[in-house]
């Protein structure tokens, strides 16, 4: 068969060589000449091209006039804000307070100098907003400046006034603000101290104790949590634990008020807690007061656990839900009830002086609680909804959103690099965002008359909890993997058979419970929160057993977080089509993350435990001492879902009295020297030498001694053919106040506290310190 295209088949941009020569080359392409119509086709094409762009180019235009006509760009401010607070902590050593004050003034005056370009002045405040938070980090790091503990000591007698009393899992845990230490060379105004269950002094008690003291708990391996930091903003300057009896005694001087409010306080707290404990026993008893009271400590670790892997420990931080359920029903009755008398209603305000009610409960509710971070954002988020309604006026916005973040970071700017902080606003801004962007099943005014049919059954509540499930989920999952290493394939499900419990049995039953216990008959009210309580438990336990419930995350850098949170920024922020650039950088992000190598080698902060990666691909591990808590750690990077006790973690190994020693992957041998007749044989044969002591000046392998790990902390190392890339907690040069290093014990001089120039550092050990802390 055979077509002849005729003669218009000349017009084409080339024609196939004849195939009627056998032999020859056939199907060879032979340019022809253009012609007027070929010209006009070629530059046709560039015209529809260059069109094509300039109206992209236009669209792009317009959506981006749209994302910052006036009032869009009101929500960046804190979150420029917060990036002034992260370079701070990002910097290698401790910026000056006048030079950060400099450069927010100048920053400032540039900003009010632009007020009149539409371009230059947004970009000058968001760098005056970033500055402002940089100067404000800084300022309150110097404030607070106070010594800290660089060695440990053994001994110490310590007298001074409980300002903190918890109850733990295994023992109770105190902080003391110091009269008087003596046995130690740098003397911390506070220090932490575990004691034994049931022993624990209450909020305002003058105490004499002797006390083991630590070192404030230094990041344990590269990019890990760094506790020593967290301690040092709560002025906490040394943690260890009591030796013996704690004595009350009579104080030398009198408490100061905010000893005394805080006595207050924690007195109420306990005296409630005791409340709902004596009528509720074990673990629903400690959540219900955990719900109260906001002190978690006694819940048990099987059912903590759970909690977490179901994606249900949200319940357990007193935030937002808990917030709106209690000034919702609040809210509901009093204006209910004012409603009964007409006469009243006619006349006042109904409406308002509910809303007014319910924000004085709100803040009952936040003193009772112990002002978390989570709880103050949603504290302030609830009061300009409420002062919202006082004034007729719509407030569930951004700007709300955006005021709770900058009263929470002028107060406490050290919240930024919190899990807690970062996980409560990731939460609620994705939450908002689905709000206002469309969410049809959220909004009660709706016009869908499906969507109405469905409602009358309970569909749009169970629709907008599931949403709310899904978008909160997704939300804080980067900041849970980066943390926590964990991630909740059945949140959606826990959540969905928990949480109508929760608001419409529990919370309610614990309201009714507060406002009836100064009546004695509150009993009842405990006993039904309970038992909704034990519903909630169930459905945790049941979903953290289900297969591959734990979802265990392997460690990233801060890399792929902040460009997942830049990513999450856009498409909630933004209106126009240009947020989906957004979900680009968070799909970036994901692959980043999940293409981050792991290291071949941890090497503990204080060289006593080291793990290898051996030809399975799992950690082994060789270490002196008991200490588990740096093990635990590596496991959750690493992914891996075994105990610090499994015996598998010893396949490979072989240890003497001279050390121990594992192999590589590839057969390398990594040693732990104990003794020093271990190092001739070491500094030959092995990769890498890890010792507690100082090692020799001429050995052969990579020799990580205590030199080296006094002033690097904890470190990971990478295999590159013969070559290991080293990463360490604290890198050359690194000298923050919280990370000082660790000095000869006689480089120490004894200094009062009050002249000394304030090193900060602070830390727990693993007695005392839990997973989430």
């Amino acid at each position: 068969m055979s077509c002849s295209m005729g003669p218009k088949a000349s017009a084409g941009w080339g024609a196939a060589a004849p195939m009627d020569e056998p032999g020859k080359a056939q199907g060879r392409a032979t340019p022809w000449p253009l012609g007027d119509r070929g010209r006009r086709l070629a530059w046709a094409w560039p015209r529809a091209w260059s069109g094509r762009a300039q109206a992209a180019a236009g669209a792009i235009k317009q959506w981006a006039q749209a994302d910052v006509a006036p009032g869009r760009l009101i929500p960046w401010l804190p979150v420029a804000f917060g990036a002034g607070i992260a370079v701070y902590f990002a910097a290698e050593r401790e910026p000056s307070v006048w030079a950060a004050l400099t450069l927010a003034v100048a920053a400032l005056a540039a900003a009010i100098l632009a007020r009149k370009r539409p371009i230059a002045f947004p970009v000058a405040l968001a760098f005056t907003a970033a500055a402002a938070g940089f100067a404000i980090v800084t300022l309150r790091a110097a404030s607070i400046a106070h010594p800290v503990l660089l060695a440990p000591a053994m001994g110490v007698s310590i007298s001074g006034w409980v300002e903190v009393s918890e109850e733990r899992d295994r023992s109770d845990r105190i902080v003391v603000r110091a009269h008087r230490i003596e046995g130690a060379r740098i003397l911390p105004e506070r220090v932490r101290v575990a004691v034994r269950k049931g022993t624990a002094p209450p909020v305002g008690t003058f105490v004499e104790l002797k006390a083991r003291l630590t070192p404030p708990l230094q990041p344990l391996r590269p990019g890990g949590y760094d506790f020593a930091r967290d301690l040092y903003f709560q002025q906490i300057g040394a943690s260890g634990f009591a030796l013996g009896q704690i004595r009350r005694v009579e104080a030398p001087v009198a408490q100061t008020l905010r000893l005394q409010y805080a006595a207050a306080v924690a007195g109420m707290r306990d005296a409630i807690d005791k409340r709902i404990r004596a009528v509720v026993a074990g673990d629903e008893g400690s959540i219900a007061s955990a719900l109260i009271t906001g002190k978690r400590d006694a819940i048990s670790k099987p059912l903590n656990e759970a909690m977490y892997v179901s994606s249900l420990a949200h319940v357990l931080s007193i935030s937002g839900y808990h917030m709106a359920v209690v000034a919702g029903v609040v809210f509901f009755v009093l204006r209910a009830g004012f409603a009964l008398i007409p006469s009243f209603a006619s006349r006042y305000p109904i409406k308002k002086f509910a809303a007014l009610a319910a924000l004085a409960v709100s803040a009952f509710y936040l003193v009772l609680s112990g002002a978390e971070v989570a709880t103050q954002r949603s504290f302030i988020m609830l009061a300009v909804v409420l002062v919202g309604v006082t004034l007729d006026r719509p407030a569930l916005t951004f700007r709300t959103l955006a005021i709770a973040a900058l009263a929470v970071l002028l107060v406490t700017p050290e919240a930024v690099v919190h899990p807690s902080f970062q996980m409560s606003f990731a939460a609620t801004l994705a939450l908002v965002a689905a709000y206002q962007n469309g969410a049809v099943w959220g909004k009660p005014d709706a016009d869908d008359s499906v969507s109405a049919r469905v409602a009358l059954w309970g569909g749009r509540q169970i629709a907008a909890l599931i949403l709310c499930s899904i978008v909160a989920g997704l939300a804080t999952t980067p900041y849970a993997a980066f943390h926590f290493h964990r991630a909740a394939p059945y949140g959606v499900l826990a959540n969905l058979l928990a949480m109508p419990i929760v608001s419409v049995w529990i919370m309610p039953a614990g309201l009714m419970g507060v406002l009836t216990m100064p009546f004695g008959f509150d009993g009842e009210f405990w006993r039904l929160m309970g038992q909704g309580i034990g519903w909630m438990d169930a459905v945790a336990l049941w979903v953290a057993g289900l297969p591959g419930a734990v979802g265990r995350i392997t460690a990233f850098g801060i890399g792929p977080l902040l460009l997942g949170t830049a990513g999450m920024l856009l498409i909630c922020l933004l209106r126009s089509p240009l947020r989906w650039g957004g979900a680009m950088l968070v799909v970036v992000a994901s692959v980043w993350a999940l293409a981050t190598p792991r290291p071949d080698i941890f090497v503990a902060p204080d060289g006593r435990a080291v793990a290898v990666r051996a030809n399975d691909g799992r950690l082994s591990l060789i270490k002196t001492g008991t200490d588990t808590f740096a093990i635990r750690e590596w496991l959750a990077a690493d992914g891996d879902t075994r105990a610090p006790t499994d015996p598998s973690l010893r396949a490979g190994t072989a240890c003497d009295d001279t050390g121990c020693i594992a192999r590589l992957a590839d057969g390398a041998r990594v040693s732990l020297a104990l003794a020093p007749e271990a190092f001739e044989e070491d500094c030959r044969r092995a990769a890498v030498v890890v010792t507690l002591r100082d090692g020799p000046q001429a050995c052969a392998a990579l020799l990580i001694d205590r030199k080296t790990w006094r002033n690097t902390g904890a470190v990971a190392l990478t295999r590159s053919g013969d070559i290991f890339q080293i990463t360490a907690a604290r890198p050359s040069g690194y000298d923050r106040p919280w990370a000082r290093a660790v000095p000869e014990p006689s480089g120490e001089t004894s200094t009062p506290a009050s002249r000394r120039p304030a090193p900060r550092d602070a830390t727990p050990r693993e007695d005392e310190l839990e997973v989430g802390d």
